[in-house]
């Protein structure tokens, strides 16, 4: 289960929409230049909780615990079999933890699972594209189910991750890097508050992980949260960066 399955139904963007004036607890942005629509940030928090997580008779994640508040990026490290990816899934809901909790802006995430799905992008190990799709069909269908996108929104992101010129190309015709571009592009598009990513600089060139440090550093100054499973950390590293280590 990948990005494209937390918004297998259209659900209200948590951010968009919101013209009032902000308090001093709201950060307001246009996205990445990708939109004129304004935005309004509050004050997201995403925690865990003693989470305790076993796959069969091995006991994967052992009271893991941290608290994240907006800007703020953690970096998730560890050996292969550490449990990165089993964490990324226990957080946005997709695995259920045998002990502990998730809590998104102070509320158990389990209490309305499609409310918080709404207000984050999970980008896994495999990109969530259509092989038989172009590009820009894919990224209609996986941002529309979650909101308007407008052709000039979808091109100026395909533009931003250098992947304009094959935009009317199919998946399937790609190589491992351009379908990763492809879905960062669709990762800058979402305009959420909170990006879960496992290992997203895999099959990108030296300029592409530069993109990602880059994406990463947008999200952050906007006030959004990210949380990333990392090998060697992620370029350009943000300042407001933490490091949780799992032991295998």
């Amino acid at each position: 289960m990948n990005l494209r399955d937390l918004a297998a139904t259209p659900a209200p963007n948590p951010w968009a929409g919101h013209h009032d004036t902000p308090t001093s607890a709201e950060v307001t942005f246009t996205v990445a230049g990708l939109s004129e629509d304004r935005i309004i940030m509050r004050d997201e928090t995403l925690e865990a909780e003693n989470l305790h997580l076993w796959r069969g008779e091995r006991h994967v994640l052992r009271g893991v615990r941290f608290a994240l508040g907006r800007g703020a990026c953690l970096e998730v490290t560890g050996a292969n079999g550490s449990g990165k990816t089993s964490l990324l899934r226990t957080l946005c809901g997709l695995m259920y933890p045998e002990e502990g909790q998730v809590l998104w802006r102070g509320e158990n995430v389990r209490r309305d699972l499609p409310a918080f799905h709404a207000s984050l992008a999970y980008l896994g190990h495999e990109p969530p594209l259509k092989a038989d799709l172009s590009v820009r069909e894919n990224l209609r269908y996986w941002i529309g189910v979650r909101r308007r996108l407008a052709p000039a929104e979808l091109d100026a992101a395909l533009e931003r991750v250098g992947a304009a010129s094959w935009r009317d190309r199919l998946v399937r015709t790609l190589s491992a890097g351009q379908r990763r571009r492809v879905a960062l592009a669709g990762l800058a598009l979402s305009c959420v508050p909170l990006w879960l990513l496992d290992e997203p600089t895999t099959n990108l060139d030296a300029e592409g992980q530069q993109l990602v440090g880059s994406l990463v550093a947008e999200q952050l100054a906007r006030g959004g949260l990210v949380v990333a499973a990392v090998h060697q950390g992620l370029p350009a590293a943000p300042p407001d960066r933490r490091r949780l280590e799992l032991a295998a």
